[in-house]
């Protein structure tokens, strides 16, 4: 009887914890091989997909779905239809038919005609060799599977597909602004991510991304004066040159017109590769071991900024190394090509370099989301303020630490555009998903700043030393997870001891704002008032009559704890209450509320008293 309750309580205890455990812990798992015929002259291409497919789920699928994400560039897509209701469309993806003071702007997808769109056609899937039922809706195809794949099993889809590469007009596309011939981004048929909260099969309309575990086994076949650059390690370097080999270890070239270029990528959650006939292909092996590749137009415009970006680069990896945690594989890629910038696995597309101040900022930027996108990869279409922002965070502190010589501390310099989006009353929750927000700018101002500042404002909550444990922590606990909103939370509540909830729901989910204010000093006795919805701890600097100062720490009583300070600390203030009133030794001169200015309090005109 005893063995029999043991046996009870062990399965109890193993249903109620591992099911909250495998809500963040199982992931999916797939294993790609494709084989790429590429008409670079035509831009089009043809290919076949071998596609093992592992359901680490608990649960009986019964359709799969994958992105068939080239079918956005047609007239009438989803996508098209969106920038022209968009009150502010992203200006490389419009034409601006009127003059500013009565702007009117034309979808260039929709001017697209039928040789310049892109698309994705899937010709024909099995699965485990018997043919599937699929129905193409927009940018997803959805897959009624013969069988039901069952928790732990592996199946194999086999598939035939043929695309054509749109003209360029957002990240991916030929003929870039720059001249790259092909930047090949969202180019395959990809299995959508199934994890804890069901399908993420999301139409392709503006951003973000979200993807399965996988190994990818690539080969691609084309016009030999082609240059390649993307994800992965290259097999046959000895095969094709182009700047991965010694020429002198070069076997002889196949005298066809095509080359075969053949990628291996570990554990990545995406595949992405440029390819023109005008690239450059520098190496720098880097003192951590790490191999930057960097492939870029052969013009003189671009060659010194190019050259001088590189060092630049293994500053900033790094930076990332020590201050996040360690970048995994054995090589990273910067490729010119997209427009602005893109991350994608193990490289990224970045446009221009006229000037090294043209795309140093933006390689910074994009080769922190490796760690932000690629390691820990939340899923950005949710949470995009996790990935934008916390890159933005951390490649900002990097630039300030490399580039300008500064302290590489938190900053609250970066506030300002929160500041406008409050100020005129556009900006939206940051749990609005990443298509959804009304207007690009609040989607920019709230996953880039309002993202970075839930970082910066962390510091003033719970101290520097505890933030930058929490951002490794959170690395080593989450890598190759897909950690959700709790799961920083968690990590930052178990380094600082300190209760976050509020912070994540008050910052995160709603748009209160902070507002704290003076309100009244009488001799050596200040009262101070909430103003705004949104509660925080309080720091206060005090100067006396007699020149003397001290500060003040009053923690917020929903924190139940309070962060390291050599502050003088004083009994917390909870929200309920909207004054907080103490007593100093000595008469006051002066009172500053937040003098680090990294709680982002929209009025600070009331947090400064002064006496006449």
């Amino acid at each position: 009887m005893k063995r029999l309750l043991v046996f009870f309580i062990s399965i109890i205890s193993f249903t109620v914890f591992g099911q909250t455990s495998t809500a963040y812990y199982w992931q999916q798992h797939a294993d790609y091989k494709m084989d790429v015929e590429v008409d670079a002259e035509n831009y089009k291409y043809k290919g076949t997909q071998e596609l093992a497919y592992t359901n680490n789920s608990p649960d009986v699928l019964h359709k799969v779905f994958y992105h068939l994400f080239f079918n956005a560039f047609q007239p009438n897509s989803e996508m098209d239809a969106r920038l022209q209701a968009v009150i502010d469309p992203d200006s490389r993806m419009v034409n601006n038919i009127e003059t500013k003071e009565n702007p009117i702007f034309e979808s260039r997808i929709s001017k697209l005609k039928p040789n310049e769109i892109g698309y994705l056609k899937v010709l024909s899937l099995k699965q485990n060799g018997k043919d599937v039922q699929l129905i193409t809706e927009g940018t997803i195809l959805k897959v009624t599977l013969k069988e039901p794949i069952q928790p732990g099993e592996t199946v194999k889809f086999e598939m035939i597909f043929e695309g054509q590469v749109p003209v360029h007009i957002r990240r991916a596309g030929r003929n870039s602004e720059d001249g790259v011939a092909l930047s090949m981004a969202q180019w395959y048929p990809k299995m959508a991510e199934y994890d804890f909260e069901g399908w993420h099969a999301d139409s392709y309309i503006a951003r973000e991304f979200h993807g399965v575990w996988a190994n990818f086994d690539v080969t691609l076949h084309i016009d030999k004066k082609y240059t390649i650059g993307g994800t992965g390690y290259l097999k046959n370097p000895q095969e094709v040159g182009h700047g991965y080999e010694d020429t002198s270890k070069l076997l002889r070239l196949p005298k066809g017109k095509k080359l075969t270029w053949h990628f291996i990528a570990p554990n990545v959650i995406d595949f992405t590769w440029a390819a023109d006939p005008n690239y450059v292909h520098d190496i720098l092996k880097t003192s951590s071991g790490t191999e930057l590749h960097f492939f870029y137009k052969n013009d003189k415009k671009y060659a010194k900024a190019w050259k001088e970006v590189q060092p630049l680069t293994e500053k900033a990896l790094d930076y990332f190394n020590e201050n996040i945690g360690q970048y995994p594989w054995k090589q990273y890629s910067v490729i010119q090509g997209g427009d602005g910038g893109m991350e994608y696995a193990m490289c990224t597309l970045v446009a221009g370099g006229e000037t090294l101040n043209d795309i140093v900022g933006t390689v910074f930027h994009e080769l922190a989301h490796t760690w932000f996108q690629h390691l820990l990869a939340t899923n950005e279409s949710k949470h995009s303020w996790m990935d934008e922002g916390f890159t933005s965070y951390i490649s900002n502190m990097a630039s300030d630490l490399i580039l300008k010589g500064g302290n590489g501390k938190p900053s609250p310099k970066d506030y300002r555009g929160y500041f406008y989006a409050v100020k005129n009353d556009f900006e939206e929750p940051l749990t609005t998903h990443s298509d959804r927000f009304n207007t690009n700018a609040a989607f920019s101002i709230g996953s880039y700043t309002k993202g970075s500042m839930f970082l910066s404002q962390l510091n003033y909550i719970i101290g520097e030393e505890n933030v930058e444990k929490t951002i490794k922590k959170y690395f080593d606990d989450f890598k190759f997870k897909h950690p959700t909103p709790n799961d920083i939370k968690r990590t930052a509540e178990k380094v600082s001891g300190i209760q976050l909830d509020w912070y994540l729901n008050e910052w995160i989910e709603t748009t209160h704002t902070i507002d704290y204010a003076i309100a009244k000093i009488e001799g050596n006795k200040i009262t101070l008032a909430r103003v705004g919805q949104m509660p925080m701890p309080i720091d206060v600097s005090v100067t006396y009559d007699d020149g003397s100062t001290e500060i003040f720490y009053i923690p917020l009583q929903m924190m139940l704890g309070e962060k390291p300070t050599t502050a003088t600390l004083l009994k917390n203030w909870s929200w309920a209450h909207p004054t907080y009133t103490f007593s100093t030794s000595k008469d006051v001169k002066a009172v500053e509320i937040d003098s680090s200015q990294l709680m982002a309090d929209i009025h600070r005109e009331n947090n400064v008293f002064e006496k006449e």
